[in-house]
This record gives structure tokens, C-alpha cells and sequence, in this order.
């Protein structure tokens, strides 16, 4: 499996074009069509997965839906976010709510795309709709996990306990990588010690 690592245009946030046997997923949408494209090749798009709803990552999900002829796999709570114009943190508080291409994952489970075998966590914390996938043993995290830190959690529709408790979560996935929605990548035991700081920092908080 081969990973592509693209740019956004807002905030340096990433979407990853995957690749494996002629078939591609894209995962987030906040890089321009022309750009994705040329990573694309001549490969077929068979999904379009979000982690989660905030602008930077989702910006583009149905100019891609549409060029590719690709559904959009997202959670279910992603309306929450997409349609309100605080909680998608937009830059001029537009929202998005065409919801004509999505297919949405409920909670957590198992899904297959073309040839792609994907493990979905919801971890909601960094926001009400963020879901993880485990491709190949490599884990796609959007903003829940960093190559350093974890997501915010003072954003509309952040929680500290919720983020904590999809910390505990994925400290019982097994998975080698993580590419984050934000910065570099990381490896399991790396991130256990992430995880392991961070669920200390936020039990004190949210028990104050």
C-alpha cells in the first residue's frame, strides 16, 4: 500500500491519497481537485473518507465525490459540524449541507471500499464527529492524534472526557503508523507514551 501525503490550503492540514492494486482512497478533502488529481493517476477512486467535519479537512468533499463519482464516508455526526457555521471553523463561516454523496459510518466497525479493508474508531473529544480508520496496520487519525500532542479539545463542540475516553480507546488498537491530520507521522510505541501524558493531563482537568 503507498501513501501520498498532500498539502492543504488551510492550516497545513493533510489529505492522503492511498493506493493499492489500481484502486485509491482519499482521506479529508481540504487540498484543492487539480492537485489530487495528478496524485490520483490513473487509479480509481473508490472512497472519499472524513475524519472529521471541520473546514480544513472537508472544504472540498463533493467537488471530489462529484470528479470521482466516489461516496463520501464520514460519521454520522459530521452534519452536526458541516452546517454550523461556528462549528466548522470556516474563514467566512460558510458551511457545507449536501449530504447527497455521503454514506454515514455509525460509531465504531468494520468497513470495506473496493479493496480496502478499513477499522473505524469513533473518538469523538477534538470534536462531536471524529472517526480514526486503521488501513494495513497504518492509522489515520485526523486531529485526535498528533505526531506530538493530541486535538484541541476548547473548540464548539469539544469535550475534554470524551477525549479522553477515545484516548483509552486507542490504546487497545493495534496499528504500526499514524499519519495525523496536522505535522508528521508516528509510530505505536511513540504514541502510547502520547497517549499515556495526555490521558494524565486530561483527568485532571475535567475532574476540576
Amino acid at each position: 500500500m503507498e501513501v501520498k501525503t498532500l498539502l492543504g490550503d488551510y492550516l497545513e492540514a493533510h489529505v492522503y491519497v492511498i493506493k493499492k492494486g489500481g484502486e485509491c482512497l482519499i482521506i479529508d478533502s481540504g487540498a484543492k481537485l487539480d492537485k489530487v488529481k495528478v496524485a490520483v493517476g490513473t487509479d480509481k477512486v473508490v472512497g472519499i473518507l472524513l475524519t472529521h467535519g471541520h473546514f480544513d479537512h472537508s472544504c472540498y468533499c463533493n467537488d471530489y465525490a462529484k470528479e470521482f463519482n466516489a461516496k463520501v464516508y464520514a460519521n454520522e455526526n459530521i452534519k452536526t459540524t458541516m452546517t454550523d457555521p461556528v462549528a466548522i471553523y470556516s474563514e467566512d463561516y460558510s458551511t457545507i449541507d449536501d449530504f447527497s454523496h455521503f454514506e454515514f459510518i455509525k460509531g465504531d466497525g468494520k468497513i470495506k471500499i473496493g479493496g480496502f479493508d478499513i477499522s473505524c474508531y469513533y473518538c469523538p473529544g477534538h470534536s462531536v464527529c471524529c472517526e480514526c480508520y486503521v488501513i494495513d496496520n497504518i492509522m489515520f487519525s485526523g486531529d485526535v492524534l498528533f505526531e506530538n500532542g493530541i486535538g484541541r479539545t476548547d473548540l464548539k463542540n469539544s469535550d475534554k472526557k470524551q477525549m479522553f475516553e477515545s484516548l483509552c480507546k486507542l490504546e487497545n488498537v493495534k496499528f504500526d503508523k499514524v499519519y495525523s491530520g496536522h505535522g508528521g507521522t508516528s509510530d505505536y510505541a511513540f504514541q502510547m507514551k502520547n497517549i499515556g501524558v495526555f490521558k494524565r493531563f486530561l483527568s485532571r482537568e475535567f475532574k476540576q
